[in-house]
């Protein structure tokens, strides 16, 4: 549902958030929703900040049921050590909350119990989101630092179906907790897993098409890779092997040269990494 447009990054809400925000005025906890409404939309608003400063377009912040989300346009500027940067911008935020609240506290100015909300809320979701799980911060940290050695491709498979496995361990605790008697049905923790489990398993079901966007911005690695005269990583492949394969053995941060050899071990071409992508590409309009 959007909102408003600031600075031509569009701010939406969750039909379901505008929901639990309805009922909220039934329930009394109005004053709390918004407060945590607020923290929330200024954590995003630092992920935000932070991908604008590092030369990345934001598109747009969504507040979700369960938090928000800033989606950033990835066009070849986003790299890991920028996205990691990114990631703890809005952690920040909560930190720097804290201690403005602790500060309002040592001075006695605002009403106690609500500070310690305060609190407690932005500690919650700073220690929340930085769960090593996708989509949360702390996944997203860990899915950059493995991309530094990993091939990008195996990194994305792995780091979804280990976000999944761990979504539905959260579903798994919850239901155990209900059949065990001693605790109601914990909905909160239910609805969390639920929610990380279908995006997880959403963003699995896209990762081929996230790998090609990867393909497609691989010009600016070697950009960089021409400028700095940094070395280029060999990939060794034989004249037979797929291309699809060759280039699941790219990496993030490294330029690539394909080294062709046949059976004897010699070498019969050298590629760069450009000349197989656009094979590749070449390779799958023919077949339309």
């Amino acid at each position: 549902m959007p909102l408003i447009r600031v600075w031509g990054v569009r701010i939406s809400l969750h039909p379901f958030f505008v929901i639990i925000m309805m009922t909220s005025l039934l329930t009394g906890h109005f004053i709390e929703l918004i407060t945590l409404f607020a923290i929330v939309f200024i954590h995003e608003c630092g992920h935000a900040a932070a991908a604008a400063l590092l030369g990345c377009r934001v598109l747009s912040i969504q507040m979700l049921p369960f938090g928000g989300v800033a989606v950033i346009e990835d066009g070849g500027k986003l790299t890991a050590y920028r996205e990691i940067v990114i990631a703890l911008a809005g952690p920040l935020q909560n930190i720097l909350m804290v201690g403005i609240v602790l500060l309002l506290s040592r001075f006695q100015l605002g009403d106690p119990l609500f500070l310690d909300y305060i609190i407690q809320a932005n500690l919650l979701i700073a220690l929340f989101n930085l769960l090593p799980v996708l989509p949360l911060d702390g996944g997203k940290i860990v899915q950059a630092i493995v991309s530094l050695w990993a091939p990008y491709y195996t990194t994305l498979m792995w780091t979804y179906r280990i976000s999944i496995l761990c979504s539905a361990g959260v579903i798994l605790v919850a239901i155990s907790r209900w059949l065990s008697g001693d605790y109601g049905l914990p909905l909160n923790l239910l609805l969390i897993g639920l929610f990380l489990f279908y995006s997880n398993f959403t963003d699995y079901r896209n990762v081929p098409y996230r790998f090609i966007r990867f393909l497609m911005n691989r010009e600016a690695v070697f950009v960089r890779y021409a400028t700095t005269g940094g070395f280029a990583q060999p990939i060794i492949s034989f004249p037979a092997k797929p291309l699809d394969t060759i280039l699941r053995l790219l990496k993030r941060e490294q330029y690539h040269m394909v080294y062709v050899m046949n059976k004897q071990g010699r070498i019969l071409a050298v590629l760069p990494e450009q000349r197989v992508i656009g094979s590749y590409f070449q390779q799958n309009t023919d077949k339309l």
